[in-house]
């Protein structure tokens, strides 16, 4: 089943800008980058470091513990797709934004 979290407005990242959400017992990073949203889990897979406050390079996002870089579209490790951090759908609805999240 899916889930359709709304995220606050004061949480909704202006363009070029990211923020920091906690769904549960997820941390989360929200992305705008050229008016799309991105929405990633704040845990590189390798090591488990925060990717929030990670250089970003477009839509690409560079752990700061190891300098793995992630996409941001499909969460997978540049170059590869052996290693991916997990990302979800996000939905924009007039000024709403949603990230899609499994559950169960």
């Amino acid at each position: 089943m899916t889930v359709r979290f709304e995220v606050p407005q004061e949480k909704i990242p202006k363009l070029g800008e990211r923020a920091f959400l906690i769904i549960g017992n997820k941390a989360l990073a929200l992305f705008n980058i050229a008016a799309q949203f991105y929405a990633i889990d704040d845990r590189c897979p390798h090591q488990g470091a925060s990717l929030f406050g990670g250089k970003l390079d477009g839509r690409v996002i560079q752990c700061c513990a190891h300098g793995l870089r992630f996409d941001l579209a499909n969460g997978c490790l540049i170059n590869s797709t052996q290693l991916k951090v997990t990302s979800y759908p996000v939905e924009v609805i007039g000024e709403q934004v949603f990230i899609k999240l499994n559950a169960g």
